[in-house]
């Protein structure tokens, strides 16, 4: 009968110790299984009661805090951005808090291992809990220093680029930042934008055109009374001055406006007088560290519409970018975006618009949290703007909306606009045309004031632009 009871039972009865054993074992696991699920759960069952009331009620507070973002992830965006963007306290608040909860679930781990009284069990079982317990507390601990080491560098990040105090309201219903491109070299004197382009946005829709502006537009005019209109009341029409010299040339007399940053200033108020658009904010970007941003998030997805060479701008051409559908590393988009070696100007200026659209299209929040700490650092090298962090929520929340909306264009190329001799109330014109037909009105504004504006001489004739900078609708022509 005892032959037979211990068949069945496994040997149980016959070595009880064993038994008791595995169930003390299996006890210490789940009270670390407890832990790990819902930490304080295992004090509460079989250590001090209190601290694991207390350690339950602040992890389900945590959990009906999760789920709150959840919802607002899901159905009011912009109350998080503006929540977690909107001034640095929310995230170093929440820095603090996950280093304080690594701390505490970790002492919490080790008191379920205390809890279940691992002297006294079997050497195996002993080392086998132990080094489990050591495991969980690193994967947890570990896990949620860097949450918010994350956390820390993206708040740090976001005080140095939008480090502006000033704000700027929408006119007319939409914010118009001015997109500059440009690098430093021993070639050149300061930062020369290369790249001019305006992104007037919908403050409501996100509906999104941008406004591509040749660097070599010739007879600049300048705001009435400006400095640099006292100096140039013909227009920017030095030697050899450009559009993208008006920053060099501000900044190279900086004693004559009595201001910081004066070559921006100068600059943000010649494309105002240009398009007729009042400027909210400007951002510049250094093209080297667009590359750095372009392969912290992978790489960038492109339609390769023409074979562009890879140097060439002071440097031999070492390769090309052949035309087709291809992931673009940093190094590759930063010469598609610049090269104009064995293209034009206005090519570069179509491709550099159809690399913005899609980044735009590209960036998901997603890919963004995925690679925050590689971006953080590219952005710091990347970015210098004067958009405050008061308006950060305001531009991620547009960024969103920007994702679903056509990204219409506004190109001032030949044969339209010859930069030449530049026709300005044309393109006054061309540019309320677009907002017009953004906006769904029928007519454009009447009375647009192009008194200082020079008009072109009679026959200019130029090269046409790429099929980029020819189409209003840049998803389809990209």
């Amino acid at each position: 009968m005892s032959d037979v009871r211990s068949s069945v039972m496994g040997g149980s009865y016959d070595r009880p110790a064993d038994t008791s054993a595995r169930i003390q074992f299996r006890r210490a696991l789940t009270l670390m299984a407890m832990t790990l699920v819902m930490p304080g759960s295992a004090q509460l069952v079989m250590g001090n009661k209190r601290i694991g009331r207390v350690c339950l009620r602040v992890w389900l507070g945590f959990l009906a805090f999760g789920a709150i973002v959840l919802f607002l992830a899901l159905f009011s965006r912009d109350t998080l951005l503006s929540f977690t963007l909107d001034s640095s306290g929310p995230l170093t608040l929440g820095r603090w808090v996950l280093m304080a909860g690594a701390l505490a679930w970790v002492a919490l781990m080790v008191d379920a291992w205390r809890l279940g009284r691992p002297l006294e069990m079997a050497r195996n079982h002993r080392l086998a809990m132990t080094g489990l317990n050591s495991v969980l507390c690193f994967v947890t601990a570990g896990t949620m220093f860097f949450a918010a080491h994350l956390v820390d560098t993206a708040n740090s990040s976001i005080g140095t680029v939008f480090a502006s105090g000033t704000t700027s309201e929408p006119d007319a219903g939409r914010y118009n930042i001015l997109l500059l491109g440009g690098d430093s070299g021993p070639d050149r004197s300061g930062v020369r934008p290369d790249s001019l382009t305006v992104a007037s946005i919908d403050k409501d829709s996100g509906r999104t055109i941008l406004i591509g502006l040749p660097r070599n537009l010739e007879d600049v005019p300048f705001p009435a009374g400006s400095v640099m209109d006292k100096e140039f009341p013909n227009g920017f029409d030095c030697d050899g001055c450009y559009l993208n010299a008006v920053n060099t040339w501000a900044n190279d007399n900086a004693a004559k406006f009595g201001t910081k940053n004066p070559g921006m200033k100068a600059t943000m108020g010649a494309v105002e007088e240009i398009t007729g658009l009042k400027l909210n904010y400007y951002a510049m970007v250094n093209m080297h560290g667009f590359s750095k941003l372009i392969d912290a998030v992978g790489g960038v997805q492109m339609n390769v519409r023409e074979r562009t060479a890879i140097g060439g701008i002071g440097s031999p051409i070492r390769g090309y970018i052949e035309a087709g559908e291809q992931k673009l590393t940093g190094d590759q988009a930063l010469w598609y975006s610049r090269s104009r070696v064995q293209n034009s100007d206005f090519s570069r200026m179509g491709r550099q618009k159809c690399v913005m659209n899609a980044m735009l299209q590209q960036l998901s929040p997603k890919k963004v949290l995925l690679n925050v700490e590689k971006i953080a650092d590219s952005s710091k090298a990347l970015l210098t703007t004067s958009i405050p962090r008061q308006d950060l929520d305001v531009f991620a929340a547009l960024a969103l909306k920007a994702k679903t909306q056509k990204v219409s264009t506004v190109s001032l190329v030949p044969p339209v606009i010859y930069t030449g001799n530049p026709d300005y109330p044309k393109v006054r014109r061309m540019v309320d045309k677009a907002v017009a037909k953004a906006e769904g009105r029928a007519k454009p504004k009447a009375g647009i004031s192009t008194a200082k504006l020079k008009m072109p001489k009679a026959g200019d004739k130029a090269k046409d632009p790429t099929k980029a900078n020819q189409s209003s609708d840049l998803g389809a022509s990209c």
